[in-house]
């Protein structure tokens, strides 16, 4: 009952080649997915960089909105922190919020309360209803954007009336103000808005879309008439890009999350994607009901079950279902031959004694053998398979 030193390779035993025809799918798969990946990001890392930044050249940049200014006799400074915001506010400066929404809750309350009195003119870039209704009170945005696309002013406003048909759309709102402008409509909502302020002749104007700005859309329509006239109307102009990394955003009061930063589009594929993914599982899942026998067609022979059977182990990688299996069977089999019921079979105490009696050997290793802990690799699992087949024909021999 020993054991060879070197175990002959099984059929159960897979080859490289094997190997490589399973997971090559998944591996090229993976690959194709980094290569994808790459090529986004390498793309998209040019595509916006420096978005509405009055410094930047590039399609998205606002360096051509800057320049023009310039030569009003406008000039332009960008800053990135709050305080810095909140100490330009004036009657002769006009504060350009880029991304209104990335400041949070208490940034806002903070920025509306030194803007409200200060007899300058506050514009909102794309101010979502996050931001819009701490910013511009009495504004609200509608959750459903238009497109972006030309449209007519449509109001009393003198800069839209100049600058006439104008690229605007993107985010749309509605106000409960009755001096108001609201102007370039999209299905009957405003996309930019005029709120004079209460005192101090100041004005807050909140913009639908940022595309009036950008460097590669400025000579298109009434843009740049309508841009240098709504930022031009002091002599300074502040543009402020707010930053997630402002001392100020970590505050008591109200943080954004991650979640709040992400926009609602990722968040509405995510929840899509989940869906697909339980309706494709649902549509996989094995059916329920029970289990109907089937005649089969032709006769399998046993090598063929054993083999099949043993792939299946292999693939789930359940060598303890395998050895708890031939531990199993090889009990059921020497029970009557050492005069234990098969019932019995399956405890230790009525069947290792009458086995060491037949044997004439120790009931340690027989233990170890027929109830020992489950083998920890593919080698052990085939030694064992081997003790046990001996062990049986030990038993057998007269």
């Amino acid at each position: 009952m020993t054991a060879g030193a070197a175990l002959p390779s099984t059929s159960a035993s897979l080859t490289a080649r094997q190997v490589w025809t399973r997971a090559r799918g998944v591996v090229i798969a993976l690959v194709l997915l980094l290569i994808g990946a790459v090529a986004i990001a390498v793309v998209r890392s040019d595509v916006k960089h420096g978005e509405l930044d009055p410094r930047s050249a590039d399609p998205y940049g606002s360096r051509a909105v800057a320049a023009l200014l310039a030569g009003r006799g406008v000039s332009t400074r960008v800053v990135t922190t709050l305080d810095e915001a909140r100490a330009s506010a004036g009657p002769r400066t006009t504060l350009l919020v880029a991304v209104p929404d990335l400041l949070t809750h208490r940034q806002q309350t903070r920025l509306r309360s030194a803007t409200a009195h200060s007899g300058g003119r506050t514009v909102l870039v794309a101010a979502g209803s996050s931001s819009v209704e701490r910013l511009a009170p009495g504004v609200t945005a509608d959750p459903a954007t238009s497109f972006h696309s030309a449209l007519a002013p449509h109001c009393d406003l003198p800069a839209a009336q100049s600058a006439g048909t104008a690229e605007t759309g993107g985010i749309r709102y509605t106000t409960t103000h009755l001096d108001a402008d609201s102007c370039y409509p999209s299905e009957r909502l405003a996309t930019l808005v005029r709120v004079p302020a209460a005192s101090g002749g100041g004005d807050t104007v909140v913009l639908g879309a940022p595309d009036i700005l950008y460097n590669d859309r400025l000579d298109k329509q009434g843009n740049a008439s309508l841009a240098l006239q709504l930022l031009g109307s002091r002599p300074h102009l502040v543009w402020y890009l707010p930053s997630l990394s402002d001392t100020s955003a970590t505050g008591t009061g109200d943080r954004k999350g991650f979640f709040d930063l992400l926009p609602s589009g990722w968040l509405w594929g995510t929840l899509q994607l989940f869906i697909a993914a339980a309706l494709a599982a649902l549509w996989r899942a094995r059916r329920l009901g029970p289990l109907v026998a089937e005649r089969l067609p032709v006769a399998i022979r046993a090598s063929e079950t054993v083999e099949g059977r043993a792939r299946l182990y292999r693939k789930a990688n359940a060598r303890d279902r395998a050895a708890a299996a031939l531990r199993s069977t090889t009990r059921t089999r020497l029970a009557p031959l050492v005069g234990v019921p098969v019932a019995q079979a399956d405890a230790p105490e009525a069947l290792l004694p009458a086995l060491s009696a037949h044997l004439h050997s120790d009931g340690q290793s027989l233990h170890a053998l027929l109830f020992g802990p489950p083998p920890r690799d593919d080698a052990a699992l085939i030694t064992l398979s081997d003790q046990l087949d001996a062990l049986e024909r030990e038993v057998r021999r007269p």
